[in-house]
């Protein structure tokens, strides 16, 4: 038994741990939203409640950081953000255009400051 504890073995139970938690759920979230209408005012309340959420994290990170990111400038995270969000909106909403630009603003720009 000990085996199966030791070395890379220890990796694969984990991957089979965390597949079997949570890919169950995901399966029957596809079996039961077949015939979800996705304009239900139940849905659009939860979209909105997730957006607001996620403004509020963003907006948290960029005016109360923590970690690593407190180390950076304001007026640096800020340009990071309106820099993620312009190249967002001129790809015709691109999330990964906005997500990859704005950080990669930030690293660019902590670069150059640090050196």
């Amino acid at each position: 038994m000990s085996m199966f504890v030791q070395g890379n073995w220890a990796y694969l139970w984990l991957f089979l741990a965390g597949f079997c938690a949570t890919q169950p759920w995901r399966y029957l979230g596809v079996v039961l939203s077949v015939n979800l209408n996705t304009d239900s005012e139940v849905l659009v309340w939860v979209r909105l409640v997730s957006t607001a959420l996620v403004a509020g994290l963003v907006t948290r990170m960029l005016l109360l950081p923590a970690g690593a990111l407190a180390s950076v400038p304001l007026d640096v995270r800020l340009g990071a953000f309106l820099s993620g969000c312009c190249l967002y909106f001129l790809t015709r909403k691109s999330l990964a255009a906005g997500v990859f630009s704005g950080g990669g603003v930030l690293i660019l720009a902590q670069y150059f400051l640090a050196s």
